[in-house]
């Protein structure tokens, strides 16, 4: 027996004396990690210059998982003839602008090292039916509280703080 206690005691003693040099190593590779992460309230988008004078649709809107995680579709009203919602890039990458579906917006630009921000966004005003007033004050409320924007060849992601994606495709800028 005293064998294994002598094995014990050694593996505690060298435990002991690495512990705090294991300590600081883990401490000191969280502190690296929250440099390069960005905090949880940053917002983080492709630099403006890859979405410079592009014009997209929302195609599909996710709202946040219920209890069982399962992601719903929020209905939306898509086409030509449906007044879909749409965002626009200017040609400068200082503005973005588009349409509710009911009321026309715009939106300043303003980038940094995470990518772009978007501030002052204003409406029209004119009344539409109450469907499409709720889905104009959600989309702008998504638009102005977002998290990530990311752009994925012709689709664009908005996700936003709440876990609700707003997906759009790519539009031909010139077709009116």
């Amino acid at each position: 027996m005293p064998h294994k206690n002598s094995l014990a005691s050694l593996f505690r003693n060298s435990l002991n004396r690495s512990f705090p040099a294991f300590s600081c190593l883990g401490l000191s590779l969280l502190t690296a990690c929250a440099n390069v992460i960005p905090p949880c309230g940053a917002k983080i988008s492709p630099p403006t210059r890859e979405l410079k004078n592009t014009q997209w649709e929302l195609i599909r809107w996710n709202l946040t998982p219920n209890n069982n995680g399962e992601v719903r579709a929020r209905q939306i009203p898509q086409g030509e003839s449906s007044n879909p919602i749409q965002i626009v890039f200017d040609a400068n990458g200082e503005y973005l602008s588009g349409s509710t579906g009911c009321n026309r917006f715009t939106a300043q630009i303003s980038e940094d090292e995470r990518g772009f921000t978007l501030e002052k966004i204003t409406s029209t005003k004119m009344i539409c039916s109450p469907q499409r007033m709720e889905l104009e004050n959600d989309f702008l409320y998504e638009l102005n509280d977002y998290r990530t924007i990311v752009r994925d060849g012709d689709r664009l992601l908005i996700i936003g703080r709440d876990r609700e994606v707003l997906s759009f495709t790519q539009r031909d800028i010139n077709k009116k």
